[in-house]
């Protein structure tokens, strides 16, 4: 089954991609490898991956990931999400995918939440102008 090696994950205005091939396991985010980030995005990105290995075994894929837009912290969720939805794809597994979402939903399904438009004649989103009665 020829499935393709290219997964894209979103939170917010961030767009992550991973590009899945064979090898020993490696994982690189935005040409750094993961032993080189701060340790709190670095467990985020093995999270996935560690579940992975639990249900399926050693993970025989290098995983090389680029991020566009958005701060840190969406680009390292979308990254997360990326990786758990280019693993599930590629194992076929039902029960990987329904540990996934077991463990928390927001590792294969998207957070669609997105910031509110600001309203013409208002100063936010919600804020109304207000009324001066005297």
């Amino acid at each position: 089954m020829n499935i393709p090696s290219t997964f894209s994950g979103k939170r917010k205005t961030s767009v992550a991609r991973v590009f899945l091939k064979s090898g020993s396991g490696n994982v690189t985010y935005k040409n750094v490898l993961l032993e080189h980030l701060r340790p709190f995005h670095k467990l985020a990105l093995l999270e996935p991956i560690r579940l992975y290995e639990q249900i399926m075994g050693k993970m025989n894929y290098d995983i090389l990931i680029s991020v566009i837009g958005g701060g840190k912290e969406s680009q390292i969720q979308a990254a997360r999400l990326a990786i758990a939805k280019a693993l599930v794809t590629h194992s076929n597994s039902k029960e990987l995918r329904e540990s996934y979402l077991q463990y928390d939903r927001h590792i294969l399904v998207a957070d669609v939440r997105r910031k509110e438009t600001r309203k013409p004649g208002d100063s936010k989103a919600r804020a109304k102008r207000q009324k001066s009665y005297r």
